[in-house]
Formats: C-alpha cells, structure tokens, sequence
C-alpha cells in the first residue's frame, strides 16, 4: 500500500495560510480519528508547526487521500480549500521516505539545523500513536527518521554555527570570555533580540542579570521573567562598572552609551573587560569606545556578518548531511521490501519444515535400533537439505521484492509449494 506525504510549508505557502491551518493538539486528535475512521488510509500521522502542516499517510489511492486530508482540515478550520490547493505538494514512496528524513534532520527547515523541528515531529507521532493512526509502515519510518536525524547532528556540525543575531551575539561573547559560567549582564531595554540574546546568555551560565530600561515598570517585567534584578535607568553607568556583558536594544535617536561614560565607567574597572553586544538601530554604543583598552564593541551589522558566514558553514555541512539521508533512504527502502516479502519466507520455511520433519519421523519408525548418533546424523542431513532447497527461492523473492517485481514471484512461490491464499 503506497507511502505519501502531502502538505504546504514556508516555501509554498504564506504565512498567513499555514497560521490558519495550524492546529492545537485537541484538534490533532479529532483530525487523526476523523482520517482512520474514514478507511481511507490505513495510516496517518499530522506534522503542524508554525512552518510546515504534512500529512504522512499509507493509502491505496494517495490521491484520494491526500483530497480527504485537506477537505477536512480546511472544514475544521474554516478555510476555502481553493486557497490551499495550489500551495500543497505531494511525495511518493521513495520521495516521500526521503521528505520524511529531511524534515526530521532540519534539512527542510527554514533555518537549516535548528533543533525544534526533531522535537515537533517526535511529538506528533506520540500523538498519532497515543491515536492509534499509526501502523507498521508510519512506525518504521519514524523510527528511522529520527535515527537519520541523529546520526546527521552527531556526524556533520550542521546545528553548531549560530544563525540567529541573538544567538550568534552569544557566540561572540563566549569566544571574547573563553566561557561564560558567572558572567553578569546587563540588559539595557526592552528589545526582542536583547531578551533573546540575554536568554542564551543564561542558558549558557551567564548570572547574574540585571535590566535597565527608561520605563521602570518595563524593567520590573523583564527583571522577572529573566530571574534577574530590574535598576533605574539614571543608574546605568553603576550597573555598567560591576557586570562583564552588556545588551542595548533601545529604540534611542542616538548613542545612549557614549565614550565619556564608558571612560568613566572603565576607570573603575581596574582593567577588566566589557564586552558590548548593540543590537539597536539606531547603534545605542558610540563606536568611538572601540578605542578603548578592554572594550569590545559589536553592532548588528558585525553580527550579521557572523551569521551569514555561519549560514555557509551551515550549507556545506548541509551538503555532507544530504548524502547521509540519500543513503539512509536506500537502506530504508531495501529493509522495506524485505518486509514484503517476509511472511512468504516464512511461511515456506514452515511448510518445509513441517514436511523434513514428518519425512524424519519416517524413516526413524523403520530405524527403532538407530543409535544417537544416526539419528543426529539424519537431522543434520535433512536440515541442510532445506536450507540449501530454501536458499534459491528465498533469494529470488528478496532481488525481485528490491526490484519492484515481487508480486509475480509470490504467487509463484505460494502455488508451487501449496502455502494458500496469499493476503
């Protein structure tokens, strides 16, 4: 029964659109039995993110399928399925296995090697399990999706390069710092990408954390939701002479953070460091304090300049990544037909069995004064008899099982050895 995945994700469709498809996970769980419960398809798993809604199936006709699918997501979310018809894509069989292991190893990503989207599809065959949508064929490709996805973050450095400002900021202070375990920073407004950048800075052992911010009930909330200590605004300059780390991402006309401050404030410093990381646009950091002993200045524009270059890194390793996944396919896809064929080897094993050991019990009924020995002998004899007989048949029916003919084969197989019916 064919494999498919069919969906819309950031390259085929607006933002706009996937917002609308996207769904919480109470309504995953109505999509999923809604889909089983047709019989359409024998099995189904939903991956929506903020980026990508796929449906992973096993259907006899996908086409069909892939048309129910989406009916019934855009009835759910009250969306014309019009609109999204000409944003959706649909992979076949090998295609489709190969989609899977790309989207798993963040191949497909928006941002290449960014780790959520492992997590995201982990959670959605928990949840199409805990649905009981997923088969035999659905399990077997998530389980080697995720071991693809491992094997490309443990054998490429593809997640290793920053590619984010906030986070490439990071970068640059770990290299400045050789380390980060104790770091103070301070915060100084209340921009997105300084929150981020101080987040990271956290996460990486950064503490403690203090904000400053010209709206003191701003600074509170966001002293709070870093578990870091909100100063007023007019304290900047002593909040600046006992930290290592400053973040400015203030919407100021103009440098807030001059060189008569940081003069004063390094004077007091007795020749340690101060690391500037000024994500404002307008620069809030007078770029004239890069003369200064000590002081490190980076500007977004420096930041950028990071990221792209780690966006490259990031491609080449892609590139090792993606022949990873070519060869993860082919094994996948080689296991795959072997399973087609396995219940047929098994059952032929049986039946030959079953008759090398009536045929012993035989010739043993004429032998009651055989002594171990022969008996031994006589087991041996016919058992290797078997397998020399199973040798050729079973080879044949995994070559052409590989090769896309084993439906022929099968049928001769079950005819010429009496194995019945096949299902």
């Amino acid at each position: 029964m064919p494999l498919f995945v069919a969906g819309l994700n950031h390259r085929t469709a607006p933002v706009e659109l996937r917002e609308q498809l996207a769904l919480e996970e109470d309504k995953l769980r109505e999509l999923l039995r809604d889909l089983h419960g047709t019989g359409v398809l024998s099995e189904v798993l939903v991956l929506s993110t903020c980026n990508r809604v796929e449906v992973y199936g096993v259907a006899e006709v996908p086409g069909e399928a892939r048309a129910l699918a989406f009916r019934t997501l855009c009835r759910a979310r009250g969306v014309d399925p019009a609109r999204v018809e000409p944003h959706l894509y649909t992979h076949l069989e090998a295609d489709a296995v190969a989609h899977a292991f790309r989207v798993a190893s963040s191949l497909d990503s928006m941002v290449v090697g960014e780790p959520q989207i492992l997590g995201q599809t982990k959670d959605a065959f928990a949840l199409a399990r805990a649905c009981e949508t997923v088969g035999p064929l659905l399990h077997a490709l998530w389980s080697q999706a995720f071991a693809v996805a491992k094997r490309v973050r443990t054998e490429t450095d593809i997640g290793r390069h920053a590619v984010s400002v906030s986070y490439a900021a990071v970068e640059l202070a770990r290299k400045i710092f050789a380390g980060l375990a104790g770091k103070a920073v301070l915060l100084v407004g209340a921009g997105k990408m300084g929150e981020l950048a101080a987040r990271h800075l956290v996460e990486h052992g950064a503490f403690p954390v203090y904000v400053a911010n010209r709206t003191w009930a701003r600074a509170q909330e966001m002293a709070r939701a870093l578990a870091g200590t909100a100063v007023r605004f007019e304290e900047l300059a002593t909040a600046m002479g006992a930290v290592d780390i400053v973040i400015t991402s203030t919407g100021a006309p103009a440098p807030i953070v001059t060189l008569e401050l940081v003069e004063r404030v390094m004077h007091g410093r007795r020749g340690r460091p101060l690391f500037f990381i000024d994500i404002a646009v307008p620069r809030d950091v007078d770029p004239a304090v890069d003369g200064l002993a000590g002081v490190y200045r980076y500007d977004i524009d420096d930041i950028k300049q990071v990221v792209e270059a780690n966006l490259r890194e990031r491609q080449r390793e892609a590139q090792r990544a993606e022949a990873i996944v070519e060869r993860e396919v082919g094994k996948f896809l080689a296991r795959l037909a072997d399973l087609e064929v396995v219940p047929t080897i098994v059952s032929l094993r049986e039946r030959l069995e079953a008759i090398r050991a009536a045929e012993v019990r035989r010739a043993l009924a004429r032998l009651p004064d055989a002594s171990p020995e022969t008996r031994e002998a006589l087991e041996a004899l016919s058992t290797a008899l078997v397998n020399k007989i199973l040798h050729g048949p079973i080879t044949k029916l995994r070559e052409s099982s590989r090769a896309g003919a084993a439906r022929s084969w099968l049928e001769m197989v079950h005819e010429l050895f009496g194995l019945g019916r096949r299902p």
